[in-house]
C-alpha cells in the first residue's frame, strides 16, 4: 500500500482508534526453551516469531503473553514453571522499561499507549497449572493474570480438553467452583482448548463475558481446536469475544491433514485470505462486538504466507479493509472489542488484587 492508498488510510484510521492487542503469544516458553530465560538481546533479527523491533512495525500496542506449561509438567512443578513464566514476563519489562509496561486493567492498556509503550498482560494457560488449587489461583491474579484457559491439549480434574478423550461431560461441579471463582477474581474465563460441552457448561454458568484466546471457527475447518456456530450464538449474547488466531492446521483442513501425515508433500499453501475468511465468519455469528485477534506466535512452527510474525497485523487489516471493512469496525477487532470485555471486569479483578477472601478452598 502506498500512503495514497485509501486502504491505507482506513488501516492508519483503525489504528489511531484503538491499539493492536493481541489475546495469545508464546515468547516467553520461546525464552525458556531456547534462551535460558534470558531477556537480553530481544531488540531485533531473532529466530524467534517475535522481537521488539517487529511488534512496532506490527503496531502491537497490548499482548497477552502466555505464562504456559506444557501438560507434562504436572503438581507443584507446574505452578513452579507457571511463575517462573510470570517472572520471565515481569523481567522483560524491567529490561526494557521504554518498550513494554506491565498492564492489568483497560486503563493499564490506555496508559501504555499514550506512553508509547507494549502494554504487556498475563494469560495463564492450562488450568493444570494451579495444581487444582484456588489458593494459587488467586495468587496468579495478585500477580496479574488476567485469563485462565481452563484445558490445554490434556482434560484437567474438572474439565475436557476439546482435544481428549471425554471424561466429564463438559465441567465438573469443582469445575463450576473455578467458574464462579474465575469470575470473583476478575479473571476471564478462557475457553480455547476446551471442547463444545466445556463451553457451553462455562457459558451456563458465567456471569461475566468470556474469551476464546486464540481460536477459529468450525465452520470452515471442522478441528477440535475451533468454536462451532452455537458457541459463537451464545458468546455474543454473553458479551464475549472470540480472538481468532494464525494457525494453520486450524485455518484449513488441507493443511490440518498434511500437519498430522506424514508431511512427505509440500505442506498445502494458507495465506491472510484464510485468516480474514475465519473473521468474517465469526463476525457474521457473533457480530462486530464479539471479534479478535489471537495470533499464536511463537505457539507453532508455521504460519500463513504474510502472517509470519508479529509484524504482520498491518497486511491483515489491509485485507479485510479490501473487504469493505471501516476502519471502527477494524478499530473493534483489533482493540476495541477485547478492551470493554477487560473494562467490564477490572472492578473485581482490582478488588482480588486488594485480597478479598474467598469461600472456595
Amino acid at each position: 500500500m502506498t500512503p495514497a492508498d485509501p486502504l491505507a488510510a482506513v488501516v492508519a484510521r483503525a489504528l489511531e482508534l484503538a491499539p493492536v492487542i493481541d489475546g495469545h503469544n508464546d515468547w516467553a516458553w520461546v525464552c525458556r526453551e531456547e534462551r535460558e530465560y534470558s531477556v537480553e538481546g530481544l531488540e531485533r533479527g531473532l529466530a524467534t516469531d517475535t522481537d521488539i523491533a517487529r511488534l512496532r512495525a506490527g503496531r502491537v500496542g497490548a499482548q497477552f503473553w502466555s505464562v504456559y506449561v506444557s501438560d507434562d509438567h504436572r503438581d507443584a512443578d507446574a505452578v513452579q514453571g507457571t511463575l517462573e513464566q510470570i517472572d520471565w514476563v515481569y523481567r522483560l519489562a524491567a529490561r526494557y522499561p521504554r518498550e513494554f509496561v506491565i498492564a492489568r486493567s483497560a486503563a493499564d492498556v490506555e496508559a501504555a499507549r499514550a506512553d508509547d509503550r507494549v502494554a504487556s498482560l498475563l494469560g495463564a494457560e492450562g488450568a493444570r497449572c494451579l495444581n487444582d488449587s484456588p489458593a494459587v489461583l488467586r495468587m496468579f491474579a495478585r500477580l496479574g493474570v488476567r485469563y485462565l484457559t481452563l484445558t490445554h491439549v490434556h482434560n484437567t480434574s474438572w474439565a475436557d480438553s476439546g482435544t481428549d478423550e471425554r471424561v466429564h461431560g463438559g465441567l465438573t461441579r469443582r469445575g463450576e467452583e473455578y467458574i464462579r471463582e474465575l469470575n470473583r477474581l476478575g479473571m476471564l474465563v478462557d475457553l480455547s482448548h476446551v471442547s463444545p460441552a466445556t463451553a457451553h457448561a462455562a457459558l451456563d454458568v458465567t456471569d461475566s463475558p468470556v474469551i476464546f484466546s486464540h481460536s477459529c471457527v468450525t465452520a470452515l475447518a471442522d478441528h477440535p481446536r475451533n468454536v462451532p456456530d452455537d458457541v459463537l450464538v451464545r458468546l455474543a449474547a454473553n458479551g464475549g469475544v472470540v480472538m481468532i488466531t494464525f494457525v494453520p492446521q486450524f485455518l484449513t483442513m488441507d493443511y490440518s491433514a498434511w500437519f498430522n501425515g506424514a508431511q512427505d508433500t509440500p505442506a498445502p499453501q494458507v495465506s491472510i485470505v484464510h485468516v480474514a475468511d475465519h473473521i468474517e465468519h465469526a463476525r457474521r455469528v457473533a457480530g462486530i462486538r464479539h471479534i479478535g485477534l489471537g495470533g499464536d506466535f511463537d505457539g507453532t512452527d508455521e504460519f500463513p504466507a504474510g502472517l509470519e510474525g508479529v509484524d504482520g497485523y498491518p497486511a491483515l487489516l489491509a485485507e479485510l479493509a479490501r473487504r469493505g471493512w471501516s476502519a471502527e469496525d477494524l478499530a473493534a477487532l483489533i482493540g476495541g472489542n477485547i478492551l470493554r470485555v477487560l473494562g467490564a471486569t477490572d472492578a473485581a479483578f482490582a478488588a482480588a488484587g486488594a485480597g478479598i477472601p474467598s469461600l472456595v478452598r
